[in-house]
């Protein structure tokens, strides 16, 4: 059996509703200052599409590089692509070059790429190992 006694700590309905919105005003806040402090975190653009394009290009998981024109389709709509395949020291492009800077040759900030192994077809019955890359940008 208990008593009520004067030494328990009871809240009124109203402080503690005022207290749960400073709480969730602090950790709203936290998280948004957060978000806008990671760089990048806001553009993840060419993972999602390296698995578009690789999506688009693959017949059983095998690129084959005729068919590298059809990967700028496979970009997000309002951004340029470009799709490189290389394979046994050769070149497969398709899509806008790139832009870089001039006076240092390094891709602008807007520039995003990713790039990942795959198989690519170079002949009835020749599979050799490659890379697929793309770069995204604005």
């Amino acid at each position: 059996m208990s008593r009520w006694s004067a030494r328990r700590g009871q809240a009124e309905p109203t402080v503690a509703l005022a207290a749960l919105f400073a709480v969730c005003l602090g950790l709203g806040l936290y998280a948004g200052v957060l978000d806008e402090a990671l760089p990048g975190t806001d553009r993840d653009l060419a993972e999602p599409t390296l698995g578009r394009v690789h999506d688009a290009l693959a017949t059983g998981g095998v690129v084959a590089p005729e068919s590298v024109s059809e990967g700028p389709a496979a970009g997000p709509d309002g951004y340029r692509l470009n799709v490189t395949v290389r394979a046994d020291g050769r070149e497969w492009t398709a899509g806008p070059t790139p832009p870089v800077k001039a006076a240092t040759g390094a891709a602008t900030a807007t520039v995003d790429s990713a790039s990942r192994p795959v198989s690519v077809r170079l002949g009835p019955g020749v599979i050799a190992p490659g890379k697929l890359r793309v770069v995204v940008w604005a």
